[in-house]
């Protein structure tokens, strides 16, 4: 028996601990096999016949073994952490650790305060959206040491105090593999950014940084200016709903000169301003590989684009423009007419909720034929009219990638919609047409039954009061049927109808 536990702790044989963890991520039960038994007796079987030692050595290698019953403890323990972790429907596996939106209380974070010391090749840990954790942050940080290879941190939605948020700034020093951190809608990040950020050395490995509707302070906004040069390998830098960093737009747009790899930045709803335009448009050809830009409900920034929209043209990677309801002026689409279809790369546009777009977007409308990869465009409630309609009708016809496409809010399309059918019926990617709203008559369905969209949406709007009653009834007695059946494919064999929606209720 002595020379058994002798070879087994001087060879440094000793299971090691991560087989627990290892387990662990299998979801494996922690008991051994019953060959691990059987091989275990063998050996026990086997150790009775060796000669054994004097009696000294066998006390000393009594005392060596005295960390396998600390084993078994961590056995049950981790049993024990996997029954929480089913408790909430979750498991670790992959690195990752998923329990966002689960409802933690304040005695489940001590189950995961407890679980991490286990996990020492913990990646990504996601506890957003438990508002009841709020308070108890600290005890989560003070084990981050021993996830240092952790790589993604999300934090949304928690209700984070001011004592967790200066928590979070001490414990991410121990955790210099991050890539991403997400601390969006909580509150008390507002006039405290420093505390968490600052602990940021030059050359972080920071990819992604998302602080939305965080309130942010003018000041934050000039800390996040300062700190964007230390983060070169920035990919998505996301500050939407904070609307007082507009007043600090000068250092974001200074710093972003550094982020040579930006590749998403989100500005939505942050109170920017006309001069805002020219800020960032001195920025813009710093971020060659912008993929994604979102400037949208800005209200003010409308009249920022007349004079300041050039270097908006140097972004040949853009994929998505977003400038839905920034109140643009007719100079302002006149000036995007010169920029927008040079976005040879551009995959989604979304224009929609302004409405001085109506009787000016004309041009604009008729070349977005040059963005053959368009595959997305919302043109929702832009007080269209017929002029402006046409255009847009007769370029879509040039738009082979188009899937969704968004006219809903725009009245003129009633009656008038036979002409944009008419260019779609080629169209082979289609998927959602819209059509809310558009004060679409008796006939306009007709036609979308007679070419056989799948529709989603009940009730027409329209004035068209010369249709009888019967003609009425026939109508929406062919819409439920295409609800019911499907679409009648044989209508039209050159529209794939089968995956086209037309939403118009």
């Amino acid at each position: 028996m002595s020379q058994r536990r002798k070879k087994n702790s001087s060879d440094g044989e000793t299971k090691p601990r991560t087989s627990f963890v290892n387990k662990f991520f299998r979801s494996s039960k922690l008991r051994p096999t019953k060959a691990e038994s059987r091989q275990k007796s063998n050996d026990l079987e086997a150790a009775d016949f060796q000669p054994s030692d004097d009696a000294q050595k066998t006390e000393n290698i009594l005392d060596a073994a005295k960390p396998l019953p600390s084993e078994m403890e961590l056995g049950s323990r981790m049993e024990k952490n996997e029954q929480f972790l089913q408790k909430l429907g979750r498991k670790a596996v992959n690195k990752c650790l998923d329990l966002n939106n689960c409802g933690l209380t304040t005695t489940d974070v001590r189950e995961v305060v407890a679980l991490l010391p286990l996990l020492p090749d913990l990646e990504k840990l996601d506890i957003s959206w438990n508002d009841l954790i709020g308070g108890t942050l600290r005890s989560v940080t003070q084990q981050m040491h021993l996830v240092s290879k952790l790589k993604i941190l999300r934090l949304g939605s928690c209700r984070l105090t001011t004592d967790d948020v200066r928590a979070l700034g001490e414990a991410l020093e121990a955790i210099p593999e991050l890539e991403e951190l997400n601390l969006s809608w909580n509150s008390k990040v507002g006039g405290n950014l420093p505390l968490i950020l600052q602990k940021f050395q030059e050359g972080s490995k920071i990819q992604t940084l998302e602080l939305i509707d965080c309130d942010l302070t003018s000041e934050d906004g000039a800390f996040v200016g300062q700190l964007l040069p230390m983060m070169q390998n920035l990919e998505v830098l996301d500050l939407s709903i904070n609307r007082n960093i507009g007043d600090s737009l000068n250092s974001i747009a200074q710093g972003l000169k550094s982020t040579s790899n930006l590749k998403v930045l989100k500005l939505h709803s942050c109170g920017l301003s006309q001069k805002s335009v020219r800020i960032l448009d001195a920025a813009f050809r710093y971020l060659c590989e912008l993929r994604r830009l979102d400037l949208s409900c800005n209200k003010e920034l409308g009249g920022g684009f007349e004079d300041s929209s050039a270097q908006l043209a140097t972004l040949e990677h853009l994929e998505v423009l977003d400038l839905h309801q920034c109140s643009l002026t007719v100079d302002d689409v006149t000036s995007l007419t010169q920029v927008i279809p040079l976005l040879s790369s551009l995959q989604e546009l979304d224009l929609s909720a302004n409405k001085k777009m109506g009787g000016s977007s004309e041009n604009l409308l008729s070349r977005l034929r040059f963005l053959p990869a368009l595959k997305s465009l919302l043109i929702n409630n832009c007080a269209l009219q017929s002029e402006t309609f046409t255009a847009l009708a007769e370029a879509s016809a040039h738009l082979p990638a188009l899937e969704v496409f968004d006219l809903s809010w725009n009245k003129c399309i009633g009656g008038n919609l036979k002409l944009l059918l008419e260019t779609l019926k080629f169209s082979e990617s289609l998927q959602v047409l819209r059509l809310s709203s558009c004060s679409l008559v008796t006939e306009d369905v007709a036609v979308l039954g007679r070419r056989g969209y799948r529709m989603d949406g009940n009730k027409c709007h329209g004035d068209n009061r010369a249709q009888t009653q019967q003609e009425d009834s026939h109508v929406q007695g062919r819409m439920r049927a295409l609800k019911r059946n499907g679409p009648c494919r044989h209508h039209n064999p050159g529209l794939p109808a089968s995956e086209t929606y037309v939403h118009i209720a």
